[in-house]
């Protein structure tokens, strides 16, 4: 932009403004800058030159920064004629020129925009015009290209139906020129019956074995047809048929022998284990039936079928020396090694069949299924030998549970070994159920062997523990029975650890059940069977052993009742009659303990059983329906019997403590007791030396049963003895007559009789035991008070009345007539 003057004449020339300086990145202020700059200069000059010769002295400098001129300064500038702005008329006058010249720029571009408008509006009408006319152009082109296509199509089709007719009439040529030549070589083979010299150099020739093996196949194939659509054909074409018969049999001997020649030269290849050799024969040997005879003649020369040496080393390693009886242990480990190197000499076979027979699965199959049908088999067959369930084998000799447990070996070592197997390759042979079939005839028989052989334990378990029980008594001799105390010990008791024997017998029978039966049901039916075994071994043997406890009860009160003597004997025989009434109470006591003991033992034993159901039996019943229920009803009947026992015995138990309580109170209860004299001396309130006595002998004969029982059964059993404590006491007191003091003493003996029954827990005896202290006040009162002891308990009268007429003053104080009217009033 030129430059112009600072004077006023500026505004008269012309404002250049070029396009370009809108051109690219416009700004606004640098524009405005660049028009005003050359004025603004020379008025920032004057103003600079006005402040220098005025002065600022009499102006003030306000906070903001504008300076506020003072008084005098302001009166000296009205005086001034120039303007503040002197530059105001040039950049007005360069601003109307610049918008002059802004819009004679705008109309400019207006201009040319319209005239660019009209150029683009023509060339895109061309644009159109080439565009429709190109879219005619494609569109006639792609009918070209669908109408090539097609062309090409037809040709294609054409050439592909004269391509199949050249390939049906070149194979229809092939199979003509392959007719020809099996006809030629078939009119050979039917020359003459047994003539094989005049063939073709093709049949005799080792080179070519491959090629004549397929033709004969082929020739044989085609001759067998031949003769069997001949068959039902009429007389006239059978003519035909017998010359075609001749072929047949002359191609028949001559496959034989090239099949003879071909096993021949694979043995002696298989011998200097040439396996590309043996390929090629086995491939060739595959089209006769098959390749079965070269695959079975290839399984049936391993050293291990044939080789005696072999398997009589396999029935050493496993079974021992001869003569030696070999354990369970013994033949697992022999079994692991056998099977162990089975495995490794199939798996070595394995690849030379792999690298020679082109279908190895079939060897295979028949390779493994000869293993277990010969070698395995031999093998069992002299191992596991059938015991007779009429005559089994003695324990001495290991009886049932030794061919069990080698079964059981034997069976889940050779599971193993078909697994090994089918992990090596056995082709499409069933591993699982050749082996299952081998142990068939054994497994259809083992419920009834597991179930005699438990039994076959159980009886040389108990003769066992009679002969201990033989040993003992012989022992002890005569030395305890005479003393009376030990008339138990002659008794074999039940042991906790024979019933845990029993348990751990039916434990390693469920582990053969397990794993011999692998159906639900058929697992639950042996399982139950089994089962079935262990209740009926603890019911006897407990019930057995609760019996020969009551025995020795019984033999106790034989022994009371045996020296129960009248009153008329002399002192001497009294003498030796209590000594020995003494013996029987021991004796007596001594079984009632060793009854305890055999309860408390039973209970234990019934307990074990239980558990053992509840963790091992249940949940392999409970998959049937019913089984699970049918064993909790028959282990409920199985211990009903041993409850029965128990129920008798402890009744047997009650009549001998009572027995031995009333002995005790007929030897030490004296009629002073209750009637002792009135001499003025103080009454003795210690209980009598009977109840003493009793309750001692309650409490130490007792301590056996607080021990053995629990329950339900410790209460029953407590509560029935306390019953019979009650009316044994009212019975014994009847014999005697007593005075207050007597009464005293009695009360005082109800006192300790009813401390002492409180142990048992039982309130019904309590309750009887405290209304006897309120009989005993009977005693106590005087006659004319005897009307209100039971006004608060009417329901003794009964007892009550009885009590009365044991006072010593009944008749005297005639308290017969007294009670009468008493009684009768009240009712």
């Amino acid at each position: 932009m030129p430059e112009r003057s600072n004077s006023s004449s500026v505004s008269n020339l012309p404002l250049i403004l070029d396009i370009d300086d809108f051109k690219g990145d416009f700004s606004f202020d640098a524009l405005f800058g660049n028009l005003v700059n050359e004025l603004l200069p020379s008025f920032q000059e004057e103003e600079t030159d006005s402040a220098g010769e005025h002065g600022l002295g009499g102006s003030e400098v306000l906070p903001n920064g504008h300076v506020h001129a003072s008084s005098d300064a302001a009166k000296f500038a009205q005086g001034l004629s120039n303007p503040l702005f002197p530059e105001v008329d040039s950049l007005l006058s360069l601003f109307r020129d610049s918008c002059k010249e802004l819009i004679d720029l705008r109309n400019q571009i207006d201009g040319r925009l319209y005239n660019l408008k009209q150029e683009v509006s023509a060339q895109d009408a061309k644009h159109r015009k080439t565009l429709t006319e190109l879219e005619k152009g494609v569109d006639g082109l792609f009918d070209s290209f669908a109408r090539l296509d097609s062309r090409i199509s037809s040709v294609g089709q054409t050439a592909a139906k004269i391509g199949d007719h050249l390939q049906s009439a070149d194979a229809q040529r092939e199979t003509a020129s392959q007719t020809i030549e099996l006809v030629k070589y078939l009119m050979e083979f039917n020359s003459s019956p047994g003539d094989l010299m005049e063939l073709s150099p093709l049949f005799s020739d080792d080179s070519r074995v491959a090629e004549a093996a397929s033709i004969a196949q082929k020739l044989r194939s085609f001759a067998e047809e031949d003769i069997a659509r001949a068959v039902p054909s009429a007389v006239g074409s059978a003519t035909a048929s017998r010359g075609l018969e001749v072929a047949v049999a002359n191609l028949q001997e001559y496959c034989n022998e090239l099949e003879n020649r071909l096993l021949a030269r694979f043995d002696a290849a298989s011998q200097r284990r040439e396996l590309s050799t043996m390929s090629e024969c086995a491939k060739i040997l595959s089209q006769f039936n098959m390749g079965s005879s070269a695959m079975q003649h290839y399984v049936a020369t391993r050293p291990m079928f044939i080789d005696v040496e072999v398997m009589n080393s396999d029935t050493r390693l496993v079974l021992g020396d001869q003569g030696s009886q070999s354990s369970p242990s013994n033949v697992a480990r022999g079994l692991s090694s056998l099977y162990k190197e089975i495995t490794d000499t199939v798996r070595k076979e394995a690849a030379t069949i792999m690298a020679v027979f082109p279908s190895p699965n079939d060897v295979m199959s028949i390779l493994v299924q000869r293993v277990l049908e010969q070698r395995v088999t031999a093998l069992l067959d002299k191992l596991l030998v059938k015991p007779s369930l009429v005559n089994p084998p003695p324990m001495e000799k290991g009886g049932l549970l030794l061919y069990l447990r080698m079964l059981a070996v034997a069976y889940e070592k050779t599971q193993e070994l078909s697994r090994e197997l089918q992990v090596v390759g056995c082709g499409d042979l069933d591993v699982e159920g050749l082996t299952e079939s081998l142990f068939s005839s054994h497994k259809d028989e083992y419920p009834e062997h597991e179930q005699a052989s438990l039994g076959q334990l159980y009886q040389a378990k108990l003769e066992e523990l009679r002969a201990e029980n033989q040993n003992v008594s012989d022992s002890a001799g005569t030395i305890g029975r005479s003393k009376g105390a030990s008339v138990a010990s002659s008794h074999q008791q039940i042991s906790v650890a024979v019933v845990t024997e029993f348990v751990r017998w039916n434990e390693e029978a469920l582990t053969r059940c397990t794993l011999f039966s692998s159906q639900p049901a058929t697992l639950a039916a042996n399982v139950k069977a089994v089962f079935t075994c262990l209740l009926d071994q603890v019911s006897q043997y407990t019930t057995d052993g609760l019996e020969r406890a009551r025995d020795s009860l019984t033999e106790a009160a034989a022994m009371r009742e045996r020296f129960v003597l009248g009153t008329s004997v002399s002192r001497r025989v009294a003498a030796a009659a209590a000594s020995a009434a003494e013996a029987a109470a021991a004796a007596g006591e001594s079984s009632f303990r060793s009854f305890m003991v055999a309860v408390q033992r039973c209970g234990s034993g019934v307990a074990i059983v239980q558990q053992y159901f509840a963790n091992s039996i249940s949940r392999l019943l409970l998959p049937v329906d019913g089984a699970h229920a049918a064993s909790c009803e028959e282990m409920a009947t199985a211990m009903s019997r041993a409850e029965s026992a128990a129920h008798k015995g402890l009744q047997q138990c009650i009549e001998t403590v009572m027995a031995e309580v009333e002995r005790l109170l007929s030897a030490e209860q004296k009629a002073t007791d209750y009637r002792s004299p009135d001499d003025g001396m103080a009454p003795d309130h210690r209980p009598t030396n009977a109840c003493t006595r009793v309750v001692a002998y309650l409490s130490r004969v007792l301590e056996a049963a607080f021990t053995a029982l629990e329950g339900l059964n410790k209460q029953a059993f407590l509560t029935e003895l306390g019953n019979r404590l009650y009316k044994g006491l009212l019975n014994h007191w009847q014999k005697f007559t007593f005075n207050p003091s007597g009464g005293l003493r009695l009360k005082r003996d109800i006192t300790e009789y009813g401390e002492f029954v409180r142990s048992f827990n039982a309130p019904t005896i309590d309750e009887k035991f405290e209304l006897l202290g309120i009989l005993a006040n009977v005693f106590i009162v005087a006659p004319e008070s005897l009307s209100s002891l039971f006004e608060g308990t009417p329901s003794i009268r009964k007892d009550a009345q009885r009590f009365i007429q044991l006072r010593d003053d009944y008749k005297s104080a005639k308290l017969a007539s007294r009670l009468s009217s008493l009684w009768s009033s009240s009712s």
